[in-house]
């Protein structure tokens, strides 16, 4: 890994004063950013923190309202991607953009291939596609097609194509989010020599391991302002999450917790042994009782929602068991795990969630219709007397079951979306980020319903991001990191300081300290 760039060395991208509005809100507010060749730079922050408007600022998506873009020294001012590419910065996405039924030729040298009186120039686009492919040790056969090629793999051949331009940025956002360990490493690898040419790449990751193993420097946003430009050398592990959460360890104020613990239940709703999904949740061990809220905690990208769709039977697990109420269950879709009372609120409401065109007394008996059959309507004085007893429950506004849906506010929609599921009676209820997004009333509410639920009986997974807001309403606390389970804490042990110390720890399990 290099060292802090050459004292009197340029920066190939100089941001300064970075400011990007909609609508009047500031995705970011006067940020700054350097890039030097040869460097891998870390750009960090959680959801919302402003790396992707960053990036698309670079990029020419979006163009700043303020602040300005310096490239090898000189001033640009891109309204295009295409301007930016044409520049020498490539992007390399977390999802890849590429066309799955050309072959690797064709996708590497789209919309530059050679040309012979005219026309497309086969022979010597795949030679010029072999050429690419080798600076990068990447051995395929250009004439395949792409979809015959592993994830990883085509993951690299997107970035063979960013090489196309002659790319003096690369940036890379989320490359390695689909990608087992192996092929992590050969992507590591293939970046390494990148930037001993000289390369500059700009590495998005919420693998705070990888982090640190790949960066030279490192970036933090926060809420769409800068926080800071480090060496990882400079900033542990438990720095870089206060840094990312604007929170310090030691100096944490500790949350008013529930007022009575809720004793766990004799036997659990739900049991998982050794349950994960390649790439998407490492294998395990989870029970949750009658009448307990588990907190689920952990960065952004450390497999919170991947854990629960697997629970929820919306993914489907490849290793492992899962048992409800002392049955062993086969999921093959979120139905089967419904019928046995689990029931799932997606942190995605407006794609997962809210039919906006429909009322709330529509979206609110969705559930209860879907499980009946569309053959068997819910009798209308029942559907009434249901959607009044949830609108008076969680104080949803207006209090109009013919009001439409998408006309609601935020907080009301997440409300109705709650009492979509409540209605059902479910045994066991998992709330995947309820109160993102919504105002400190309509939070609190859905917090109160939470141990209300709680009291009654229910079991309640909870995840969010707000580790203040896991500690308040959870009897035990899950913390995930890297996809992986690290920690169960329980009792005297809940604290958003023990919290932290389990997200920041390092691989080996201890919380690594900046000499």
């Amino acid at each position: 890994m290099t060292d802090s760039p050459a004292a009197g060395a340029s920066p190939v991208v100089d941001m300064r004063g970075i400011t990007v509005e909609f609508a009047g809100i500031k995705a970011l507010d006067g940020v700054d950013f350097r890039l030097f060749p040869g460097e891998v730079h870390a750009l960090m922050g959680e959801n919302g923190a402003g790396k992707s408007t960053l990036i698309k600022a670079l990029t020419g998506v979006y163009r700043p309202t303020a602040g300005t873009i310096r490239l090898k020294d000189e001033p640009v001012d891109f309204t295009t991607p295409g301007q930016a590419q044409d520049a020498g910065i490539s992007t390399v996405y977390q999802e890849v953009n590429l066309c799955p039924n050309l072959s690797v030729a064709e996708n590497i040298l789209l919309g530059h291939e050679p040309r012979r009186l005219g026309a497309i120039d086969g022979r010597a686009m795949r030679a010029r596609a072999t050429g690419l492919l080798a600076r990068i040790g990447l051995t395929v056969d250009p004439a395949s097609v792409l979809s015959s090629h592993s994830i990883a793999v085509q993951q690299l051949v997107a970035i063979a194509r960013a090489l196309v331009v002659d790319a003096r940025v690369l940036v890379l956002d989320e490359p390695t989010s689909s990608l087992d360990s192996d092929e992590v490493e050969e992507l590591f690898r293939i970046v390494r020599v990148l930037r001993d040419e000289g390369v500059a790449i700009l590495f998005v990751s919420h693998f705070l391991d990888q982090v640190y193993e790949l960066s030279d420097r490192m970036t933090v946003l926060r809420n769409g302002t800068l926080v800071g430009e480090y060496l990882p050398r400079d900033l542990d592990r438990m720095g870089l999450v206060s840094a990312m959460l604007g929170r310090e360890l030691g100096v944490l104020t500790e949350v008013e917790r529930r007022s009575e613990e809720r004793a766990p239940g004799s036997a659990p709703v739900l049991v998982a042994r050794g349950l994960g999904r390649a790439g998407a949740i490492e294998p395990f061990d989870l029970e949750i009782h009658e009448g307990e809220v588990v907190g689920l905690a952990g960065l952004l990208g450390s497999g919170r929602t991947e854990l629960a769709r697997l629970l929820c039977g919306a993914d489907r697990a490849d290793k492992g068991t899962l048992s409800v109420d002392g049955e062993t269950v086969r999921p093959r879709g979120p139905r089967s795990l419904i019928a046995r009372g689990v029931a799932f609120c997606s942190e995605d409401r407006k794609a997962e969630g809210v039919v906006a065109d429909l009322s709330v007394r529509d979206n609110l008996i969705l559930a209860t219709q879907a499980s009946r059959g569309w053959a068997r309507p819910v009798p209308r004085r029942t559907a009434e007397a249901m959607v009044a007893e949830y609108i008076e429950r969680l104080d949803i506004r207006p209090a109009d079951p013919d009001a439409v849906m998408g006309n609601l506010s935020g907080g009301n929609q997440q409300k109705v979306l709650l009492a979509r599921w409540l209605v059902t009676r479910p045994r066991l209820l998992i709330l995947d980020e309820p109160t993102r997004g919504i105002d400190v009333g309509a939070k609190a509410q859905i917090q109160k319903v939470v141990a209300e639920l709680a009291a009654e009986g229910m079991a309640v997974l909870f995840i969010s991001a707000e580790l203040e807001e896991v500690v308040r309403v959870s009897d035990r606390v899950v913390v995930l990191r890297d996809r992986h389970k690290v920690a169960e804490l329980s009792g005297g042990d809940v604290s958003v300081d023990s919290v932290m110390s389990a997200i920041a720890a390092d691989a080996h399990g201890e919380v690594a300290v900046a000499s």
